[in-house]
Order: structure tokens, then sequence, then C-alpha cells
């Protein structure tokens, strides 16, 4: 068979299209968490930002999805796809993990009593780690008493409102690494299949991905002829260079910055010691400091 184009999934909005189909969304979120969806309500929100003093306006789009889980408890997924590697990275995603475990709307009822909802992070990032190219991380908790040694079987309520695991995939890193369902599925990123004429489209072979995936590349097939998704992917083109060129001033400006200090740390020293110098001579401190200083 030949390639298939699809809509490049690492653009939030060919993402929020592939996961406005609920059976889509619940099939790629259970292979994601290694957990069976009963039921799956998914809110994804929007963020206007305006680029200061530019022409370009987006709108973020932060991915949660509330699921019920098959023993009966419920969890909540936030999911955030970085392109780019920008330094404001962590800040904003631990802003908005803040977020979601200061909102109401994560907590549900058990018994007649308000339970909090544990959350799971995914990060999609389109960047490598420093330290690993493992494709796929799970930062999976542990519970072990003092020695370290022994684990301690049930999970309580307490412990699982107020940590949470994550799920980080390296999107440079997917190439050639499919030896499980979850990184077939996640093959649909994998930016080596970029359509060099069009970055906004993957060129695939459907017979790569197994039968129940099928539904997956059908969605990211439809998304290309959808005018408010090829928009939308524009819009973010323009979100990142615009976003790049400030990077970039700010970091030039802090080199600068940082230039000047060292020269002036410098010549700070050089005054220290000719002060110490003339104050050896027989000249007092003030003196000294007059004479070198006016």
């Amino acid at each position: 068979m030949g390639l298939t184009r699809i809509a490049n999934p690492i653009y939030d909005g060919a993402f929020k299209y592939l996961l406005d189909d609920n059976r889509v969304a619940r099939l790629f979120l259970s292979t994601m968490i290694g957990e069976e969806i009963v039921e799956l309500t998914f809110r994804p929100t929007e963020h206007r930002t305006d680029v200061e003093q530019r022409h370009v306006t987006v709108f973020r789009i932060d991915f949660s999805a509330r699921i019920a889980l098959p023993n009966g408890g419920e969890k909540l997924v936030i999911i955030e796809i970085q392109k780019a590697k920008f330094a404001s990275d962590i800040m904003r995603f631990r802003k908005y993990l803040g977020r979601q475990y200061l909102s109401k709307e994560n907590s549900y009822m058990v018994d007649g009593a308000l339970r909090a909802m544990p959350i799971l992070s995914i990060y999609l990032l389109g960047h490598s780690l420093e330290h690993t190219e493992s494709p796929v991380i799970r930062v999976v908790r542990q519970y072990l008493d003092a020695t370290g040694r022994e684990h301690i079987a049930h999970q309580e309520d307490f412990i699982e409102s107020l940590t949470h695991d994550s799920i980080i995939v390296q999107i440079p890193h997917l190439k050639q690494r499919r030896q499980n369902d979850l990184e077939s599925l996640l093959g649909i990123f994998d930016q080596s299949q970029k359509d060099p004429a069009d970055a906004h489209t993957l060129s695939i072979r459907e017979e790569d991905y197994p039968e129940k995936f099928q539904g997956v590349i059908r969605r990211l097939i439809k998304a290309i002829s959808e005018p408010d998704v090829r928009e939308t992917m524009e819009v973010e083109d323009d979100y990142l260079e615009e976003f790049e060129d400030m990077e970039r001033m700010v970091a030039e400006k802090n080199a600068a910055l940082a230039e000047k200090n060292a020269a002036l740390v410098e010549k700070d020293a050089v005054i220290e010691k000719a002060i110490s110098m003339l104050v050896a001579g027989g000249f007092s401190e003030k003196d000294a400091r007059a004479k070198l200083l006016g």
C-alpha cells in the first residue's frame, strides 16, 4: 500500500479535533494510561493569548479528561502538548497543574462525601529531555515504609489526592520504536513522517497500525479537509514563530546585561585593589577613594 496523509496531531488544533470524537478519545486515553475507561467526560479549555505588540492572537488549548474507572473511582487526566522548548515551559505546566488541584470541578461524591479526584498528567514533548532517549517515560509513585523496602499495598485517599503520576512522551524518539500498542499508537506523532512540503500533515503507512487504531487514523485523515483545523494550525505556526523571536530577544538582552554586569564587577575589583595599594602607601581610605573616584 502507498502512503496516507493525516493531520499532524502535534498541533493543538489537530489533536483537539482527534479527541473531539469520544470513541477515539476513549481509545487514545485508555491506551495511554493502560486502564479501561468506563466513561469519559472530555473537557478541552481554551485560553486566549494576545502576543504583546504583535498581530498574533491564539487560543491556548489545554486538554483535560475526567474518566470513570472500572473500580468505581474517577480520575482526571491532563494532557499538555509542547512543540518546541521554551524557558517558560515548566512554570506554565506547574501553574496549570496547580489550577487543576485547586478546581472544585475535580472532585466527585462517594457515599455522600466529596472526594478529591486523583490526577494523571501526560506531557507530549516535541523536544528531547537531557538524560534519556526513552520515547515513553512513566513516573509511577510507590508506597514504601520507612526502610524503603516494604511496599504498602493499599492506596490511601489522602496520598492519592495530594500526589500524582505522570507520563512523558519524547516525540523525537518515537521513530522506529513501535514495540507495543502504546508506541504503535504514538506513531501518529512521529515527526520523521512529516510532509516536506506541508508541516501540517504526516505521510504514514496505514498497515503499520493495528486494526483497532484505524479509527484514529481515519479521524486524522478527515481533519485535513476541515478548514477550521487548517486555520488553527497556521495560527499556531505564527504564534510559535513570534514566541521564538521574543525568546531570542530576551536571551540576547540577558546576555548583554550579564556581560555588562561582569564588566562592572571587574571594574569594581580593579578600583578596590587600587584603593588598597594607596592605603598601604599611607593614604587614608577616604582620601584614596576621593583620589580614584573624584
